[in-house]
């Protein structure tokens, strides 16, 4: 690859293209009403609509977070009262996070401004441009569970 200019350089284009996805994101759910609701809890929120009660490391690892930025995340989201640590009853030293009344209670009304929002910006792209896209995204982070992604 030979990068000559900011346009050409995908470390770029990704990282801008993601923040100009947080605004978004973060715009709809203030017009919505979920002012509590931030875009960084989302992998976490997904995780645990799924599996909730998980232990706090297999969370950050499946949420794809470090356990430092995983920690200060918690703290964040349990005093935005959709989390709670539960000390694990097999093992002292573990928490298990549990989603609290409203944060199971968000799961629609979130769910519904984010199709909203991706359906703002990527509604004009092609189906077939979107998928690509998705894909070459997928193989990108498959390269960092692999262990081939610092």
């Amino acid at each position: 690859m030979n990068i000559t200019s900011r346009l050409e350089c995908p470390y770029y284009l990704i990282t801008r293209a993601s923040y100009v996805l947080a605004s978004t994101v973060k715009t709809a759910l203030v017009e919505a009403g979920l002012e509590r609701m931030k875009p960084a809890y989302m992998g976490v929120l997904w995780v645990l609509w799924i599996e909730d009660g998980i232990k706090s490391n297999e969370l950050g690892r499946k949420a794809g977070l470090e356990p430092s930025t995983m920690t200060s995340l918690l703290d964040r989201m349990e005093r935005d009262g959709l989390v709670e640590r539960r000390d694990d009853p097999h093992d002292r030293r573990v928490q298990n996070i549990f989603l609290t009344t409203d944060g199971r209670a968000i799961k629609e009304p979130v769910l519904a401004t984010m199709n909203d929002a991706m359906s703002r910006l990527f509604g004009d792209l092609p189906q077939k441009d979107l998928e690509r896209m998705m894909g070459v995204l997928r193989k990108l982070l498959e390269k960092d569970k692999e262990g081939i992604a610092p």
